[in-house]
């Protein structure tokens, strides 16, 4: 009997694993806390992308404006998917949108912003993580709005899409902007 039990083990853990993960499956990727909330936003200096005409930013460029940052790399498929997205923010005058290029070589991430179009005002290069590290990141894309006076007001995790950009980024853009 203590074999089979030795046997039956991995099995019963095996199993519990898979229940764990698949009870995850489409869960909203947002309900990750972050402690950031309504703190101020790391402080930091990024260089800008090696090659690109725009500059890199710091925790200094927030000051009086609202500033979507957004983690983004030229790897990543979901970033794909919500830069169209960020596109149609940019057009907007009352928020500025800065991007981390994460982890990415530069001239990658120069294709990616000619081939899908450049949304950002300023775009820092994080090649090492670092800054992306104290951000909270768990992977990207990620975005988080920071309000004039630097406190994070809003996290969003993973790809931004039509119902969260309506439902979720609008509203906590148009509420940041009342406060």
């Amino acid at each position: 009997m203590k074999k089979f039990a030795i046997y039956l083990l991995p099995l019963v853990i095996a199993g519990g694993l898979f229940a764990l993960f698949a009870s995850q499956i489409d869960k909203d990727p947002n309900l990750l806390p972050s402690a950031l909330i309504n703190k101020p936003a790391p402080q930091f200096e990024l260089p800008a992308l090696e090659g690109h005409d725009q500059p890199g930013f710091s925790t200094a460029d927030f000051e009086g404006q609202l500033t979507l940052v957004n983690v983004f790399a030229s790897w990543c498929a979901p970033c794909r998917d919500e830069h169209e997205f960020l596109i149609d923010l940019a057009k907007r005058d009352d928020v500025k949108i800065y991007g981390i290029n994460y982890n990415d070589p530069p001239e990658n991430a120069r294709s990616f912003l000619a081939e899908l179009g450049n949304p950002y005002d300023a775009i820092g290069s994080d090649r090492n993580r670092r800054v992306s590290l104290d951000w909270g990141v768990y992977g990207v894309p990620e975005s988080y709005l920071v309000n004039g006076e630097g406190l994070i007001v809003y996290k969003h995790t993973g790809p931004i899409n039509a119902e969260s950009y309506q439902k979720d980024l609008l509203p906590a853009i148009e509420a940041a902007l009342i406060n």
